[in-house]
């Protein structure tokens, strides 16, 4: 799979009417996982919140969006992030050393995620925020579809 570059939007406790909705605007399979699935909060008022919501359609589009965890600011309108995915993991770990370093900040290491994969988060210099994913060979766990 080559890498892909795919919007990923933040919402603050409404991430499943918002991936529903743009399911119905665009069409396509959608799944959601929730940070209870994965144990992913220790806040048991998140166990329902959408931790990763992914919608693909059949013209090859993808939307992903998650809640904002409460332990984490929210600012409307600076709610997007840029999703890097694949299953090259040197060149993902090259883009996500390149976009962490010279003033950049990570906020996630790149280190094995609860689902698998190999996962980190960092913003660039310019204040934009980055989600890297290298997919694991074994592929991802099965998601809900709601």
């Amino acid at each position: 799979m080559p890498t892909t570059l795919n919007p990923y939007l933040s919402f603050r406790d409404n991430a499943r009417e918002a991936m529903n909705f743009y399911q119905a605007v665009f069409g396509g399979e959608l799944t959601l996982s929730t940070f209870g699935e994965f144990q992913a909060s220790d806040d048991p008022a998140e166990s329902e919140k959408i931790m990763h919501g992914m919608l693909t359609t059949t013209q090859g589009m993808v939307l992903m969006g998650a809640d904002t965890p409460n332990s984490m600011g929210y600012t409307p309108g600076a709610s997007i992030s840029i999703s890097l995915s694949g299953d090259d993991e040197a060149e993902l770990r090259g883009y996500y050393e390149k976009l962490s370093g010279d003033g950049g900040t990570v906020t996630v290491p790149m280190e094995q995620s609860p689902w698998g994969d190999i996962f980190g988060m960092c913003t660039d210099r310019f204040g934009v925020a980055w989600l890297v994913n290298v997919n694991s060979a074994h592929g991802a766990p099965e998601t809900r579809q709601d």
